[in-house]
């Protein structure tokens, strides 16, 4: 059994969900705890540019760690070797490639990985010219029903794939979780076309990112495997997953029982018992105990990989682009911009819209 001790530090400590002065999910909480249940990490160093809101994490915690207000320092003087990067969307590029550069070993970064196609390959180009381990906290990969499902997909329980179907808010902040849940029931498979369409008739931003009020999402694996994706506006299907085979179906709900399947020979939906649902926060203890697993073996892939994210990462940004360009769009993405706020800015969606 390694013992190693790994130094682990944070960049974004804010105030934990639903406390004074929060502005978010307050996820450096969720990455500290989750590091800290795995028993192989020391907190070394936090950096906040609020250095109340730093103070503040390292007593709520008693912890003694260094604080930072700039994180540029915190990467040279405290060189980490995990570092938690749990700030808004849009400094996601620039610090983790910072970070890379500054040679820390392993980088666990919130979702999504940039705010554009640009961006999400530089970052991954940084990590893979580092040989930093580079993970994005796409945590539900790692939760009971999932890897339930993803298990009788892989196994050929629903005879040969054929669709999967989604249901979520918008296609950036958890589209990102969604997509990459159905990169996961598909074993990764590229894809080959995406066609979308976007409406936005509000500013309304998540975590700073600018999202739509209704899309969808339809696109082609190479595989053959279709995939279709609604979002927002009116999207009330049943189910947060649906996935069609050529002998059954399984559907993922948000609500308990989570997950059911119709195979062949059942006459009517059938309940696959599950301890979790689809956010519980164990999720991101086995997400983190991974990036571990990561540093102790070296060649170990882990689940939540900038290999797996570009994936739909690149798809998010095509069916932005799809919106734009009106019509399909041929992968690999050769727009590189974030074609939602290109619009938006362009008068052509958002509240200021042109006649």
């Amino acid at each position: 059994m390694n013992t190693i001790q790994y130094r682990h530090a944070i960049i974004g400590t804010g105030r934990p969900r639903g406390s004074a002065g929060a502005t978010g999910f307050g996820m450096a909480h969720s990455h500290y705890k989750s590091f800290q249940a795995s028993g192989r990490v020391t907190l070394s160093a936090i950096a906040d540019i609020d250095d109340d809101h730093a103070r503040a994490f390292l007593a709520d915690y008693r912890e003694n760690a260094a604080i930072y207000h700039d994180y540029r320092d915190l990467l040279k003087e405290a060189k980490p070797d995990i570092l938690s990067i749990t700030v808004w969307p849009h400094l996601h590029a620039e610090m983790t490639v910072a970070a890379c550069e500054a040679g820390v070993c392993a980088i666990h970064c919130e979702k999504p990985m940039a705010m554009t196609w640009a961006d999400a390959k530089r970052v991954k180009a940084a990590a893979e010219a580092s040989g930093t381990i580079l993970t994005f906290n796409h945590q539900r990969r790692f939760l009971e029903p999932i890897q339930i499902a993803a298990k009788m997909i892989h196994n050929g329980e629903l005879g040969e794939l054929l669709r999967i179907e989604a249901q979520c808010n918008d296609l950036f902040d958890t589209g990102t979780h969604w997509l990459d849940m159905m990169q996961f029931f598909n074993q990764e498979a590229p894809i080959e076309w995406v066609i979308g369409q976007l409406d936005c008739r509000e500013d309304r931003r998540i975590f700073g990112a600018l999202a739509e009020d209704q899309s969808i999402c339809h696109y082609k694996w190479a595989n053959g495997v279709r995939g279709l994706m609604i979002m927002g506006h009116e999207a009330k299907w049943d189910c947060a997953f649906r996935v069609t085979g050529s002998t059954g179906m399984l559907e993922l709900l948000y609500s308990r029982p989570t997950l059911r399947v119709r195979l062949s020979g059942d006459s009517d939906w059938r309940v696959i018992e599950s301890r979790e649902g689809l956010h519980d926060e164990v999720s991101i203890d086995r997400a983190c105990a991974d990036v571990i697993r990561a540093l102790d073996e070296p060649g170990y892939k882990p689940m939540l990989s900038a290999e797996n994210a570009i994936r739909h990462t690149e798809l998010i940004f095509a069916a932005y682009y799809s919106s734009v360009y009106r019509g399909r769009v041929n992968m690999p993405l050769t727009y590189e911009g974030n074609g939602l706020e290109e619009m938006v800015e362009q008068g052509a969606m958002g509240k200021h819209r042109s006649a």
